[in-house]
């Protein structure tokens, strides 16, 4: 029986992740996946969907030089999808992988005792042994229980993310990023699209004012934002020129050519062996998802079903730290400056906590805004939509959350990141020189209106 310091199932961010780190602190690991090594994001998830919204964009600035054919071209060299293809090829990534020394399996994982790991491929099983466990499995697109959904043409964020053919109309089910992102994409291209969300807002959970800028930017390009409703049942091509219907609980309908489904995640957890570690996955929350990492002795849950969000980054933050937990390392998960970024046009960010939420947790806090359209960036680029919002603790005199609608957000958020990690005052962050006049420079006035009010004399 082979022996490995780490065996880890799944390879996606925070497996592969892991395996680097691993490998370059001198342990030995094998890393399993039944699909892709590199998992969802740069195959069917965050790289797409920023190639075809960068398409989109470049498309509705100019559509006769910029054609959906060549943004799907495009995004399939993102994904190194060759054009007689179905499915990218992760090739790169077992490569970099068995560079690095990790042993690659391609197969279905499970757990058949404490440090043991069968692995089932080409009808053959054999058995591996680990020090350390990890699960790091991601997550899949959730299916609703709606009647009648398993008539219509569904997709998933795969179909929507890889299409190359664009489809007549599209009905959106959910307002998180995944649905925001895709939404914009297809409409920009011509396609009609209803995005439907049950909660009173698009993205939930973002700051409230980052949700109303994406819902703005949505309306703007097209797009019919149904929000408060919920669907309550689909119908296969019952709609006009054959598209299907989806019932809606508020007596109206949707249709679409495509039904595409963003409500959520669920985490592939059952059939692991997981209760060979005490661990019941016929229970609603199997993990406790607040990112703690080890989960039993010799087990850990890094990416995903770990928790406490869903991002690449963290899932690579969290596959590098377990390692370092595991080997002995005084380290421990620190969430507090966990940035969130939709990369619609213009963006939409966020970092820490708004101010009900700080106020919640009994901070003293007070919150700063400024609105976009009226910064020297916003009148530059004629912007109406946006803002910077800032929230300080007025004890410390330290930022504990910061969003942003604007373009360049998923950069500019950085600096709240850093000043929230890194616990730094209001006056240091008054005393930094911002370029003019980009979109930090707007933090800069938000960072001067803050010392008047917060630093004594």
């Amino acid at each position: 029986m082979e022996d490995f310091d780490f065996v880890i199932i799944g390879a996606g961010p925070a497996g592969e992740a892991a395996a680097h780190e691993a490998r370059s602190r001198g342990a030995s690991v094998a890393l399993i996946d039944r699909l892709w090594f590199g998992g969802s994001c740069p195959h069917i998830g965050c790289l797409p969907s920023k190639s075809l919204l960068h398409g989109a964009d470049e498309h509705a600035a100019n559509p006769a030089a910029y054609s959906w054919e060549r943004a799907s071209k495009a995004r399939d060299f993102m994904v190194n999808r060759p054009a007689e293809a179905e499915e990218p090829d992760d090739s790169s990534h077992v490569h970099s992988l068995e560079k690095a020394g990790a042993t690659c399996y391609r197969g279905a994982a499970r757990i058949s005792g404490r440090g043991h790991v069968e692995i089932r491929h080409d009808a053959k099983v054999h058995e591996i042994h680990a020090r350390e466990i990890m699960v790091a499995v991601g997550s899949t697109s959730k299916i609703p229980p709606l009647p009648g959904l398993d008539g219509v043409r569904m997709w998933t964020n795969r179909q929507a993310t890889l299409a190359r053919e664009l489809p007549k109309s599209l009905v959106v089910l959910g307002g998180g990023p995944t649905g925001c992102e895709l939404s914009q994409v297809y409409v920009r291209f011509g396609v009609p699209v209803t995005i439907v969300q049950s909660g009173d807002r698009l993205m939930p959970t973002e700051h409230p004012r980052n949700s109303e800028a994406v819902a703005q930017l949505l309306r703007r390009d097209g797009v019919d934002v149904r929000l408060g409703v919920r669907a309550t049942g689909a119908r296969a091509g019952a709609g006009t020129d054959g598209a299907d219907v989806i019932d809606l609980d508020d007596g109206s309908a949707a249709e679409g050519h495509a039904i595409l489904l963003a409500v959520g995640r669920s985490f592939p957890l059952d059939d692991l062996g997981l209760e060979h570690y005490g661990i019941d996955t016929s229970e609603r929350v199997a993990i406790p998802r607040d990112g703690r990492l080890r989960i039993a002795d010799g087990l850990w849950a890094i990416g995903d079903p770990a928790g406490p969000e869903l991002h690449t980054h963290q899932a690579h933050y969290q596959g590098e730290l377990a390692v370092r937990m595991a080997l002995g390392l005084d380290v421990h998960p620190d969430y507090r400056a966990l940035p969130r970024a939709t990369y619609t046009d213009p963006e939409a960010a966020s970092v820490g906590l708004t101010l009900d939420q700080a106020r919640a947790a009994g901070i003293d806090a007070v919150e700063y805004v400024a609105e976009f359209a009226t910064s020297s960036r916003g009148y530059a680029l004629e912007e109406k939509i946006g803002h910077v919002t800032l929230t300080f603790d007025r004890k410390t005199r330290e930022m504990v959350g910061a969003a942003i609608a604007a373009p360049d957000a998923s950069a500019a958020i950085h600096e709240c990141v850093l000043a929230i990690r890194a616990r730094v005052p209001v006056e240091v962050l008054a005393d930094t020189i911002h370029a003019f006049p980009s979109t930090s420079r707007i933090l800069n006035g938000l960072f001067a209106d803050a010392v008047k009010d917060l630093v004594p004399g």
